[in-house]
């Protein structure tokens, strides 16, 4: 006989009924502590992630393509069978891929040439057409999404520039937060369209001030928000090489920058220390988000993001290398 435990109880709450599609699943992702992956006798802050491969494609930016597609139809800028055209570093293409295998829209992303495998292999196995540009930065994505979008009347969401980005994440991932941990210290996050961290960044601005810290993360080798030249980087997710219209940056109270290596880094550290099969970009948050809790000290909370799964870069250089780190003390 089956024993049904509270613990089994309190998971079955959260699916009390069949849903009606997996795009029921978006959000509602799980806070968990840090604890094994830093020193518990340094004098830092504790550290928090919202861990986002529990969304159904495996990252944050599920989010925002349920959100943006779902006001697009309200709006009557969608109809069925029209087609939908993206640039993306991948994540949003997914997002879309799969939120449009759902709605029966097509869907045509335009990509950096650089992005992983993994990534190419999941768009097209959702039925998405990609088109690669030349080099790592997103501007040559960008600019032939918008060019073939105004040539064959496609409908372009504009991740970069849709107000439904980041309002997203101020309906959710903010609410989220609060109601799981109430008032951070300090809110950690990379910019890649800038959706993240300016919409959880407004929502605790307005709720609790000055006396949250917001603290935007970029790549060193494309470190536009410092005021440096976009340049080429492995931390595929983040540093578009522009600043992104949804960006607020009125809110940024620091902004970090994380050398690729330091983000292969602190991912794999997630992966042997905590259990994590994180991104390269959480490993980079991870490294911001240590640095100010060290900042902080202790009796503070600092709140963080894991956008994506490790999966997603098993061709990348984050799993290259591991025979260095194998014996390695963090």
């Amino acid at each position: 006989m089956a024993i049904v435990t509270e613990e089994i109880k309190h998971r079955l709450k959260s699916f009390p009924k069949p849903l009606n599609s997996v795009l029921d699943l978006v959000g509602k992702t799980p806070l968990v502590e840090i604890t094994r992956a830093v020193d518990e006798n340094a004098d830092m802050a504790e550290i928090f992630a919202k861990i986002e491969f529990f969304n159904p494609c495996s990252s944050v930016k599920d989010r925002i393509c349920n959100a943006m597609i779902e006001r697009a139809e309200r709006d009557g800028l969608l109809h069925a069978g029209d087609t939908i055209i993206e640039p993306t570093s991948g994540n949003t293409g997914i997002g879309l891929a799969f939120v449009c295998a759902v709605k029966g829209y097509k869907l045509i992303l335009t990509m950096p040439e650089t992005m992983s495998e993994e990534r190419r292999t999941m768009l097209k196995a959702f039925g998405a057409k990609l088109i690669l540009t030349e080099g790592s930065s997103m501007t040559a994505a960008v600019e032939l999404a918008e060019k073939l979008a105004q040539e064959n009347g496609y409908f372009q969401p504009h991740q970069f520039k849709n107000p439904d980005n980041s309002r997203a994440h101020k309906e959710t991932t903010a609410i989220e937060i609060i109601d799981e941990l109430g008032e951070p210290d300090a809110f950690v996050a990379g910019v890649g369209t800038g959706g993240t961290i300016t919409g959880v960044g407004e929502v605790l601005r307005e709720r609790f001030g000055c006396r949250v810290r917001i603290i935007a993360v970029e790549p060193m080798g494309s470190a536009v928000l410092s005021g440096a030249q976009p340049g080429s980087h492995g931390i595929q997710g983040i540093g578009a090489g522009f600043v992104p219209d949804v960006l607020n940056r009125s809110i940024i109270d620091e902004i970090i920058q994380v050398s690729d290596e330091t983000a292969y880094e602190y991912a794999r550290l997630l992966i042997r220390k905590e259990g994590i099969l994180a991104g390269i970009s959480s490993g980079a948050n991870f490294y911001a988000a240590l640095l100010t809790a060290k900042k902080l000290g202790k009796g503070r909370r600092v709140v963080t993001i894991f956008p994506d799964t490790g999966e997603r870069y098993l061709s990348t250089p984050l799993f290259s290398g591991w025979e260095n780190d194998a014996d390695k003390t963090f």
